[in-house]
């Protein structure tokens, strides 16, 4: 490694380490053969949620489009950090030249803003749906929620440009060892040069009003949502939209749980710099991992769905 060091003035590679008490051998097996798994559980799941929508015209409506449109954002998130992973868990470490890592970066704080900017749109959808009914098919017709989705990616990155801007055009003069498994956003700003600590208040005001305005957006609409539906006079229509609503919320839940317990672990000083790797990791593969579980525990339209196509392939026997 020593071979590594960098001799000039500015940084032209990253040295990524990833944990500091796994690094042997038999260590990184197990990590590999773990994040191995659970990436393509979260492919197959994701995977298998897009072909129930694509094949099925009746799932063609607002709302799935939205949960078809987030397994597709799940894939993609975790492809952007896992492969590389993996990479690093067969080997000791892993050079990532200084315009991968940045790219890397930015695609890592874009998805994540994505997917902030996708979770409030649905839960407008889910407001939109329970609380003005009349007007539902006109204002969230299928192109127009294409087009909002759209929206919210090119949202995603415009907001994840300033604050990558912004470290980009600090100085890096040295050292280049990041002590992660992927080129994270916080590991790059530490080790920038100079006094960082405008630039760094400044990102971390970016980065909470990326992630509070879309939760907030999101407690709101639900808080109007349980209003709306209490006045419902029938139970059963209650019980349904509370369930649908209810599937929603779970997803949110652990998004938002996710991330806020990792951006509180990461400003928790006793806890050890392998804890807050592993927090970031959890951070990007388990609610990929969870969103088609719920989804498909949860939604009776799609496990519907599923059974026919089981069957339409004589996997299953014919059958009430």
């Amino acid at each position: 490694m020593s071979s590594l060091n960098l001799t000039s003035s500015s940084v032209k590679e990253f040295l990524i380490s990833g944990f500091l008490g796994f690094r042997d051998q038999e260590s990184r097996r197990t990590l590999f053969g773990v994040l191995l798994t659970v990436y393509l559980a979260i492919l197959l799941g994701n995977i298998l949620l897009i072909l129930i929508f694509i094949s099925d015209r009746t799932l063609h409506i607002p709302m799935y489009i939205l949960v078809c449109g987030l397994a597709v954002l799940d894939i993609v998130i975790t492809t952007n950090t896992v492969p590389s992973m993996l990479i690093l868990f067969s080997f000791e470490y892993r050079v990532v030249p200084f315009a991968a890592c940045f790219t890397q970066t930015m695609f890592w704080v874009g998805l994540f803003s994505t997917e902030c900017f996708l979770l409030a749109l649905m839960a407008y959808d889910r407001y939109m749906a329970i609380c003005n009914p009349l007007h539902y098919p006109n204002l969230m017709s299928n192109s127009h929620v294409s087009k909002l989705m759209a929206g919210c990616w090119v949202a995603g990155f415009l907001s994840a440009t300033p604050s990558v801007g912004l470290v980009l055009s600090l100085s890096f003069c040295g050292p280049n060892e990041i002590n992660h498994c992927f080129c994270d956003f916080g590991s790059l700003l530490f080790l920038a040069c100079g006094d960082n600590q405008i630039t760094n208040y400044a990102i971390l005001i970016i980065g909470l009003t990326v992630l509070f305005i879309p939760l907030a957006f999101i407690l709101f609409s639900y808080v109007r949502i349980i209003f709306s539906v209490v006045k419902i006079a029938n139970k059963d229509g209650r019980m349904k939209a509370f369930y649908t609503c209810g599937t929603h919320m779970l997803v949110m839940s652990v998004f938002f749980l996710v991330a806020g317990g990792v951006f509180i672990s990461e400003r928790i000083p006793l806890l050890s710099t392998d804890t807050r790797i592993m927090g970031l990791i959890v951070q990007n593969v388990f609610p990929a991992l969870m969103n088609p579980v719920i989804y498909c525990l949860r939604t009776k339209e799609i496990q519907s769905s599923f059974v026919k196509k089981v069957k339409k392939i004589r996997i299953l026997p014919n059958g009430n």
